[in-house]
């Protein structure tokens, strides 16, 4: 059975840390339930009730614009590899932009990859975990290195030009606050 908490305990802050990706989900009022997999060492647990997680370019821009209509996110991270475990973080999210006052302090702790969308900083409200058991088992290989070579060849003007043709608006045509 599932278990709450109401911070992310030290044993969760170990689990999150050995886990290659994570999912985010998010929607907006009246938009598409959008739920996305994230990887490339993007995540960082800030404390017990913050966390933030860096946004790499995509093809879409549908978290950023959910939370201009509802700030609700879930996370969730699950066991591939060794002992089963679902963990889920639940809370209120909010978008960082380069230029933003927090953008410098958090983006140092990702290295300031090329191609850098948005930082999520996630307020967590509550933690849940389950059992896990009817998850696969996956080894794990590598992360692809297809997104920052293509970010690279691009260039920031590249990024720029892409995040305004790409990014500005969702699935369901709802502007996604983006900053070029």
């Amino acid at each position: 059975m599932g278990k709450m908490f109401e911070q992310i305990q030290e044993a969760h802050m170990d689990f999150i840390n050995q886990q290659k990706m994570f999912f985010v989900a998010t929607a907006g009022d009246d938009t598409s339930v959008n739920l996305s997999p994230k990887g490339m060492d993007s995540f960082r647990v800030i404390d017990a009730y913050k966390v933030v997680w860096l946004n790499l370019t995509g093809s879409g821009n549908e978290t950023a614009a959910h939370l201009l209509e509802n700030n609700r996110m879930t996370i969730m991270f699950c066991a591939f590899e060794g002992n089963p475990l679902i963990l889920r973080l639940y809370g209120t999210a909010k978008a960082l932009y380069k230029g933003d006052e927090k953008w410098n302090n958090y983006i140092k702790i990702f290295g300031n990859p090329i191609g850098a969308r948005q930082i999520f900083e996630v307020a967590i409200q509550r933690v849940q975990t389950s059992c896990g058991f009817g998850v696969p088992l996956y080894q794990y290989d590598q992360q692809r290195t297809l997104l920052p070579q293509w970010a690279e060849k691009k260039g920031p003007d590249g990024i720029n030009e892409y995040w305004e043709k790409k990014n500005m608006q969702t699935i369901d045509g709802k502007p996604t606050g983006m900053k070029t």
